[in-house]
């Protein structure tokens, strides 16, 4: 059985990147699939199997850079997590992977530096899905979470496809809040939106918050559902366009339930795993382990359950020692009013 944390925040960390996995997994057999595909072969789908997907992945080679780098990665360190980790792209969940994605890590290989690797990529959810640690070391400060989640999304989403950064930006800067004590769904979705770019975010900004008003008129689940794949569907079904502000209205549609949020989006359709990781990984930042969901956990592989753990206690370390070195940074030179 899974052991919770007693400190809070330890405990919310964990939250956050266990549900991540059980979104994902959840998902898995409905990706691409038809809400009424869905429930004529699955019925309501609320249980899983497996440990994820692309999503959980990508999430794993960020966090890998975040603790090497001591909270401070950019893209370029998460390009060197991809090639130093290559198999676990291209390894037995390729074909999980999006071609674009792919396409990038293969140049990578071939010796393309990091900054040209985006150029061409179509749209996709191979940042935001994945951008959930960003938002754990900078827990508390929505805005850095949102900058340094731009910053690392460059490296698969750039100039027309920028708008995938803005969705990164939006996960990561509601996760920084829903960790801390207090926060509420009502100010997690208000972070989700706040420190986006002024006008080179407005069409994401806009998504989001028109996601979230249809979400409140719809008022049930399936509703919104129905009226969501009506008016909000993209090209691509990955696209964060699509995905972003549906995940983040499946926050409020849930009251910030993880299991809750994980079962909406798996049963959302289209890119199901991906909108289910996301709402529930900042939703299990948001309300924690609790005994109506912790039941949930114990359907993962006892070593993914560990591996949560183990990931979860690094990136506690490298957010304290994150905080300590902004504290050291401050202190060198102290801004206080002249006497």
């Amino acid at each position: 059985m899974l052991e919770i944390p007693s400190n809070r925040f330890e405990a919310h960390v964990l939250a956050c990147l266990v549900f991540g996995v059980i979104g994902d997994a959840m998902g898995t057999p409905t990706e691409n699939l038809e809400p009424a595909e869905i429930e004529r072969r699955f019925g309501w789908v609320d249980r899983f199997e497996g440990d994820g997907t692309d999503d959980t992945i990508m999430r794993d080679l960020i966090a890998a850079a975040l603790i090497r780098t001591g909270g401070y990665a950019d893209a370029d360190h998460w390009a060197e997590e991809w090639l130093a980790q290559y198999q676990m792209i291209f390894g037995g969940k390729v074909g999980r992977f999006f071609p674009s994605v792919l396409h990038a890590a293969a140049k990578l290989r071939h010796g393309y530096p990091p900054r040209t690797i985006a150029v061409g990529t179509m749209p996709s959810s191979s940042s935001a899905m994945a951008i959930a640690p960003v938002g754990i070391v900078n827990a508390g400060n929505p805005r850095a979470a949102a900058a340094q989640a731009m910053e690392i999304a460059s490296l698969i989403h750039v100039a027309d496809v920028g708008f995938c950064q803005d969705g990164a930006a939006a996960i990561a800067a509601a996760v920084a809040e829903a960790l801390v004590p207090g926060a509420t769904v009502a100010s997690v979705l208000q972070a989700s939106t706040a420190h986006l770019k002024p006008k080179s975010g407005e069409e994401m900004r806009s998504l989001i918050v028109t996601a979230l008003e249809l979400a409140d008129e719809a008022g049930d689940y399936k509703t919104f559902r129905d009226r969501y794949h009506a008016r909000f569907r993209q090209r691509i079904a990955c696209d964060s366009r699509e995905t972003v502000p549906a995940s983040l209205a499946i926050v409020h549609l849930s009251r910030g339930d993880p299991a809750l949020a994980a079962g909406y989006g798996a049963n959302f359709g289209r890119d199901a795993d991906t909108v289910a990781c996301m709402a529930a990984a900042v939703c299990g930042a948001l309300s924690g382990i609790s005994a109506g969901n912790a039941e949930l956990i114990e359907a993962l592989p006892v070593d993914a359950q560990r591996a949560q753990v183990d990931l979860a206690s690094r990136l506690v370390i490298v957010t304290r020692a994150k905080v300590e070195s902004e504290l050291k940074a401050i202190a060198r030179c102290p801004v206080g009013v002249s006497a």
